[in-house]
C-alpha cells in the first residue's frame, strides 16, 4: 500500500523505460494497488511486463462491498493475482479454505493464482517448518486437477525474513523450494514439477538477489520494498537474466 496514482505511473513509466532495450528471457509481473490496474495495464501493453493483482476475493460477484472479484481483475487487464500473502494472512486471517476458494475462481476467470506460503520464526526454531508449509499447500492448492495446477505460482516467504531485512540463507531457501518441489512431484507429476514456477519472497533486494536466485530450485522473487525503487528492481531484473542466461 504506497504511492499516489501520479507515483505509482512514474514509477511504472520508469521500469517500463529500464527494461526498453533488454532482450528479456526472464518474466516480469507488476502487481499494483487495484486502483493503478488499469493504468498498469496501459503501460504494459507497450512494456515487457505482465500485471496482477494484490488479492481477489473468493466470491464470484455479489453483495460484498469493497470486494473485487476475479471477473473484475480479469477485465482490468491482470492476468495473476497473489493470494495467501502473510500478511493477509495475518491481518485478514485468511484461512486454507478460503485460499482455496480464491484459486479456484482465478483460475476459473483464466488469472494465474500467485500463491503465497511460509513459515513463523517460531515455527521455523520449532523444527516443523516444513510440516507446515506441507500443510499450506495441501489445503490451499492440491485439491486442482493438474492442468488447473500448471497455471499456479508458488511464493516461499519466511514471515520472519519479510520486512525484517532478515533474509533466509541460500541454502534454506534451498531446502524450502527443493521440498516444494518434492511435493509437487508426489502430487501431480515430474513433468508439472520441473515447470512448476517457485519464488522467494523475504527481503529479496538488488544486493542477495543473484545469489539466490542461483540456488537450483529458485526461479525467481516476490519482491516487496526493494520494488518501489525503479533502479533496484531494474537490477534484480539483471540478476534474473544472469541467471537465466547461466542455466
Amino acid at each position: 500500500m504506497h504511492k499516489s496514482f501520479a507515483e505509482a505511473e512514474d514509477l511504472l513509466v520508469e521500469i517500463a523505460q529500464g527494461i526498453e532495450d533488454m532482450p528479456l528471457e526472464t518474466d516480469i509481473i507488476v502487481c499494483p494497488p487495484v486502483l493503478y490496474l488499469e493504468m498498469a495495464s496501459d503501460i504494459a501493453e507497450n512494456s515487457n511486463f505482465y500485471v496482477g493483482a494484490q488479492n481477489v476475493s473468493e466470491h464470484p460477484f455479489g453483495a460484498y462491498t469493497g470486494e473485487i472479484s476475479a471477473a473484475m481483475l480479469k477485465s482490468a487487464g491482470a492476468d495473476f493475482c497473489i493470494i495467501g500473502h502473510s500478511e493477509r494472512r495475518m491481518y485478514q486471517s485468511e484461512t486454507d479454505d478460503i485460499l482455496a476458494k480464491k484459486a479456484t475462481i482465478l483460475l476459473e476467470n483464466e488469472i494465474s493464482p500467485i500463491f503465497c506460503i511460509g513459515e513463523t520464526s517460531e515455527i521455523r526454531k520449532g523444527g516443523d517448518y516444513l510440516q507446515f508449509i506441507e500443510q499450506q499447500l495441501t489445503a490451499g492448492l492440491f485439491h486442482l486437477k493438474s492442468q488447473q495446477f500448471e497455471n499456479v505460482i508458488i511464493a516461499y516467504e519466511p514471515i520472519w525474513a519479510i520486512g525484517t531485512g532478515i533474509t533466509a540463507t541460500p541454502s534454506q531457501a534451498q531446502e524450502v523450494h527443493a521440498f516444494i518441489r518434492q511435493l509437487i512431484e508426489k502430487q501431480y507429476s515430474t513433468e508439472v514439477a520441473f515447470n512448476c514456477m517457485l519464488l522467494y519472497g523475504g527481503s529479496c533486494n538488488a544486493g542477495n538477489a543473484l545469489e539466490l536466485f542461483a540456488c537450483p530450485d529458485i526461479d525467481g522473487g516476490l519482491i516487496g520494498g526493494a520494488s518501489l525503487k525503479a533502479e533496484d528492481f531494474i537490477a534484480i531484473v539483471n540478476a534474473a537474466e544472469t541467471c537465466t542466461k547461466n542455466d
